[in-house]
């Protein structure tokens, strides 16, 4: 039996709304603030925050279950908020002093990311000097902060992978976003030039998957933050797929159940064609349910008992949710390829569900290309390749 979600019954009242902006949120290529401050109001951002700044600390099932939902009103919306909402897990994980600069005084503060290693850095007394032209920052122009990757030399000779959280006043965003999906999540480039980084805000990805962050344990009750940063900052990718299929199910059911065929007037609804499309691609969308649900689970349960999980384990996690991407977008092409003409109108649902479940399979990582020989190497008992990352 699945537990209540408290947090779920209050978004569902806020969907329709958010629907009706779609098409306001995809010509000002950025969520509507009115998205924002409605899902802040029920405490969506929350979701992930540290109980210790009046945050819910909710298990990632029940919030995987609110981004899906609202993935099928808006997926831009979803695709942002769920960032918006997952970068405080992995902030959770940086020193106390950082998240009191972040959430002391602002509990309501978000970060947005741009954690590809493309920032340059130059060391200096205290921290480093961070500059770069750093892409895809969902939600960005909500956001207070934002999380932003680099490469760092080690004393072994070697490079880190680290990230470096900057605050608002640091970076300026470069409006260009012009996507085919996607196209209100917002996802600019952040400018930033010989911005000030000190240590503090500064930890190594491999320490925030291991356990041995600065902030690891500052919260011992925490049901939450015992788990590697990744599987919960991945998660909203194919929650949002997943959210985009269940809708486009529902939209091609409605919209063929009355359409006639404009030469010979015969009913589509009732047609073979359509009734077994429909069909194939309802099993789909249920399959990818059910694989992510049971990922979702296995990551709480992880998390509860505060055992971090083997590298097999994380395989799974990682290419579960790549596999489950693949099938939500094979469902929703197939019933786009019998949605007929005025499918393919701007403004049509159906059109931009198509176009937001593609975006949702074009991130690095949900290709599935590269999920499948992650899972096959670990299947057969070799090392991980460097270059699938």
């Amino acid at each position: 039996m699945k537990k209540p979600n408290p947090l779920l019954e209050d978004l569902k009242p806020l969907l329709p709304a958010i629907a009706a902006r779609a098409d306001q949120a995809e010509r000002e290529r950025c969520v509507p603030a009115e998205n924002i401050a409605t899902l802040k109001a029920i405490g969506l951002h929350k979701a992930f925050l540290p109980r210790h700044y009046g945050g819910l600390e909710i298990s990632l099932p029940l919030f995987a279950e609110c981004i899906a939902a609202l993935a099928g009103a808006c997926a831009s919306t979803a695709w942002a908020m769920s960032l918006l909402c997952t970068h405080s897990h992995q902030l959770a994980m940086f020193p106390a002093r950082l998240q009191d600069e972040i959430w002391g005084h602002d509990p309501d503060a978000t970060a947005s990311s741009s954690i590809a290693p493309f920032g340059r850095t130059e060391e200096v007394e205290g921290g480093v000097l961070f500059s770069g032209e750093m892409g895809w920052s969902s939600g960005c122009d909500h956001a207070e902060w934002a999380i932003m990757g680099f490469r760092r030399a080690n004393p072994e000779g070697g490079q880190d992978y680290c990230f470096a959280v900057l605050p608002r006043s640091d970076y300026q965003i470069r409006d260009d976003w012009f996507a085919a999906g996607m196209r209100a999540s917002g996802s600019r480039t952040l400018i930033v030039e010989r911005a000030f980084v000190p240590e503090h805000r500064i930890q190594k990805a491999r320490d925030m998957m291991e356990g041995q962050s600065a902030g690891f344990g500052l919260y011992p009750d925490s049901a939450i933050y015992f788990n590697p940063y990744r599987p919960y900052f991945a998660s909203g990718f194919s929650t949002v797929s997943l959210g985009i299929a269940e809708r486009m199910l529902e939209v091609f059911r409605d919209k063929t159940r009355n359409r006639v065929r404009a030469y010979t007037g015969a009913a589509v609804g009732a047609a073979t064609p359509a009734l077994m499309r429909l069909a194939e691609s309802t099993h789909q969308v249920a399959a990818a349910r059910a694989l992510l649900e049971k990922s979702w689970q296995q990551i709480a349960e992880y998390s509860t008992r505060h055992q971090y999980p083997t590298r097999t384990e994380l395989a799974y996690w990682r290419t579960n949710q790549g596999y489950a991407v693949k099938l939500c977008i094979q469902a929703v092409d197939r019933l786009m390829e019998a949605a007929g003409g005025g499918a393919w109108f701007d403004g049509s649902e159906l059109q931009r569900l198509f176009r937001d479940a593609h975006m949702t399979g074009a991130h690095a990582y949900t290709d599935y290309d590269v999920c499948a020989q992650i899972l096959g190497r670990e299947l057969m008992g070799l090392e991980p390749d460097p270059a699938m990352t």
